[in-house]
């Protein structure tokens, strides 16, 4: 059995959904998971990264992400430092903008956590001492203004936490390990969907971007994100045409063609299917009311 943390205990009181917490050292820690994601940077030491039957070594410059549901520990520990950046995805609701175009942001936060035994963690990005340090300054500054919580602190704090993932992104956009790069393949699959979301996609063509077969990579693409990539894209269309049709100036058809469906009543099948309710019947519930 393992102890689940609950955010009560680790967030502050004003329920902003991000915080960090510094482990100098890192004591040993049993078995457990939680309910909320984190970011875990090593500043020093060694140790062993307990995930669930597996032990896996650390050392100072890893940087992995977990999962809440993921049960870890820490184990056999040699003076280990570490950082975490605790967050509750599901309330920050991040405006990510084109970061989801980094294939080192699908890496690190969504790969990589879900292929971890597969890989036996050889997939973790690893910093080297100069982004290492470039790292924790960019923590230095979130940990700040979530401790002065002046007027404005959630925009700024946010801002810094957003600055923490473009930054770790990009680093493990540039990684050189063969385990890294592997996923990074599957990564460039996903923000191909990302960038190309309107345009006409197929299965042969992801795949020969993740240069894997069509059956591995349905396979990867349902592990890292719950959906094999047809769904994936559709999800993604479906989820700008609702943002066009809260804005209200767009037809029904309009909207379809413009986010990649060549078929309206296609669209209006996978919308309802997937939204609950019809493109037309949404757009009068959330657009802004006309004068």
């Amino acid at each position: 059995m393992f102890r689940t943390l609950k955010s009560s205990d680790w967030f502050s009181a004003d329920g902003f959904p991000i915080a960090v917490l510094r482990r100098e050292p890192q004591e040993a820690f049993p078995l457990h998971n939680h309910d909320f994601a984190e970011v875990v940077l090593v500043t020093k030491g060694r140790g062993q990264h307990a995930v669930g039957r597996q032990a896996l070594p650390l050392s100072a410059g890893d940087v992995f992400v977990i999962g809440g549901s993921q049960a870890h520990a820490y184990r056999n520990l040699e003076s280990l430092h570490l950082i975490n950046i605790l967050f509750q995805p599901e309330r920050l609701r991040l405006q990510l903008g084109d970061l989801a175009q980094l294939p080192g942001y699908h890496a690190l936060f969504a790969l990589e956590p879900a292929w971890r035994r597969r890989h036996q963690f050889k997939s973790r990005l690893h910093l080297a001492p100069r982004d290492l340090g470039r790292g924790l300054e960019l923590v230095d500054q979130l940990d700040a203004e979530l401790q002065r919580r002046a007027p404005g602190f959630g925009c700024l704090a946010t801002a810094w936490f957003l600055q923490i993932v473009g930054f770790l992104s990009r680093c493990y956009d540039n990684s050189q390990s063969a385990d890294s790069r592997h996923l990074l393949h599957i990564a460039q699959a996903i923000s191909h969907l990302e960038t190309h979301a309107s345009d006409a996609i197929n299965l042969d063509q992801l795949a020969g971007i993740a240069r894997m077969s069509r059956r591995s990579l349905v396979r990867a693409f349902r592990e890292a994100t719950g959906l094999p990539p047809i769904a994936y894209l559709i999800q993604l269309r479906l989820n700008r045409a609702a943002a066009l049709l809260r804005s209200g100036t767009e037809s029904i058809t309009d909207v379809a063609f413009q986010v990649g469906f060549t078929d309206s009543n296609y669209f209006t099948r996978q919308f309802r299917q997937v939204i609950g309710v019809s493109p037309r019947r949404y757009q009068r519930q959330h657009a802004p009311a006309r004068r």
